[in-house]
């Protein structure tokens, strides 16, 4: 009877209703066609549990600090820092383009919001100085998968409310990874410049190091205060969420680039995606209820166990699933599904929560830039007014390097344990 789910989940997105109610649509209808009518009477006992939880808190506060910063003409302060950094370098404008977004992310932490500014922004100076649109789209879509791997993430703290997972452990996980990415996206652009003489910026259109540095401070404070606060003891993820949002109001303060207008921008958007967020908890946290009831992952384990998968079996297993589903479901849509029902059999045959973490959040980015619904590369393609399909082309390259990537982090756990065991955060 649990096949239902989906069939009135396809019945209910055909009307046009929102992912959120069409899943907890399903997921009552289900209660009453299996039988479990009679628990209804505690399901917000059960979604009120699922959303009280204190790291929870720091989600829309990043996101308003990510708003704010956005706002605040920040975007032009990173870009000529990256530029003073590795413009010198053959095609120069690429690797601002990758070293723009590794910044971005300890700000941001959303690839989409990455994506679009450096649509915006960069794309049009690439193209200016020598690139082809096509080839500027795509390494601005693959490196703005760094955004949420790169602390401060949402997606990690929605799965670390998610799987009581630390989130500060999460966050120094994400650090190592979120840097190899970078590296591999600069290797990869560096292979292009040499093949395809993509030109580097000129001495004379370069910025002058210091006065450029000296002026990207404010921005840069943010994930230094973030992250030190964090690890060091001195605040909660929550309580340096907060102060991430005045450190981001002093900036746009600093870079003149904050309005009373775009403050009230901000607080709407972050409205919308935090209450989207939390209806879609609520609303999987009725079809985990449901779940629990009908032995879900239970049955789950049994059938792992019957086809005889190992933890290694197993694990690859959850990544095709997990990059499926990035390609189709919104990341907070996919994690809230997935993880409470697949993560489980993971951590029963041995696997680190925190590990486990970085692996389906890298997994679920790498959808952001995967046809049919890559998010990232819809709003380039938007952005930029290059044509989907092309762009989708072009960028395969960079997604194949990053399932390489994906897998040295599966093969290797140690990339991402070694900073949150050194601080004592996570198993040895």
């Amino acid at each position: 009877m649990i096949i239902l789910i989906p069939v009135l989940a396809i019945v209910l997105l055909t009307s046009g209703l929102a992912i959120a109610y069409v899943i907890g649509g399903a997921a009552v209808l289900t209660f009453v066609a299996t039988d479990n009518a009679r628990y209804l009477a505690i399901l917000p006992q059960q979604i009120f549990s699922k959303i009280d939880v204190f790291a929870l808190m720091a989600m829309p506060l990043f996101i308003l600090a990510g708003e704010l910063m956005n706002r605040g003409g920040i975007t032009s302060a990173l870009i000529n820092l990256s530029m003073a950094l590795v413009g010198r370098l053959k095609g120069g404008l690429g690797h601002v383009n990758v070293l723009t977004s590794v910044f971005f992310a300890g700000i941001s932490g959303s690839a989409v919001a990455d994506s679009a500014a450096l649509s915006n922004t960069l794309v049009p100076e690439m193209t200016r100085r020598g690139y082809s649109l096509t080839y500027a789209s795509a390494i601005t879509a693959a490196s703005s998968v760094i955004g949420p791997i790169v602390p401060p993430s949402i997606i990690l703290i929605f799965y670390g409310a998610l799987m009581q997972t630390s989130v500060t452990a999460l966050f120094l996980a994400g650090i190592v990874p979120g840097l190899l990415l970078a590296a591999s996206l600069i290797a990869l652009n560096t292979f292009y410049a040499w093949r395809d003489d993509l030109p580097s910026v000129k001495r004379e259109d370069m910025p002058p190091f210091l006065p450029t540095l000296v002026r990207s401070i404010p921005a840069l404070s943010l994930p230094v205060i973030i992250l030190g606060g964090i690890v060091f003891g001195w605040m909660t993820p929550t309580e340096a969420a907060a102060v991430a949002v005045v450190t981001a109001l002093f900036a746009g303060w600093f870079y003149e680039g904050l309005t009373l207008a775009s403050i009230l921008e901000g607080l709407q958007r972050t409205a919308m995606l935090s209450g989207s967020i939390f209806i879609i908890i609520c609303a999987v946290s009725a079809l985990g209820h449901l779940g629990a009831l009908e032995r879900i992952p239970e049955a789950i384990s049994e059938l792992v166990t019957t086809l005889g998968l190992g933890p290694v079996g197993y694990m690859i297993t959850l990544n095709v699933i997990f990059i499926i589903a990035g390609m189709v479901l919104d990341i907070p849509v996919a994690l809230a599904l997935l993880v409470p029902l697949l993560a489980p059999v993971a951590l029963a045959q041995g696997a680190d929560p925190v590990h486990l973490g970085i692996v389906l959040s890298f997994n679920l980015c790498i959808g952001l830039i995967s046809p049919p619904m890559g998010g990232c590369l819809l709003v380039v393609s938007t952005v930029t007014g290059l044509n989907y399909w092309k762009l989708a082309k072009a960028i395969i390259p960079f997604v194949l390097v990053e399932i390489i990537v994906l897998g040295l982090l599966v093969a290797f756990p140690q990339i991402s344990l070694a900073l949150p065991q050194a601080f004592g955060l996570a198993g040895g």
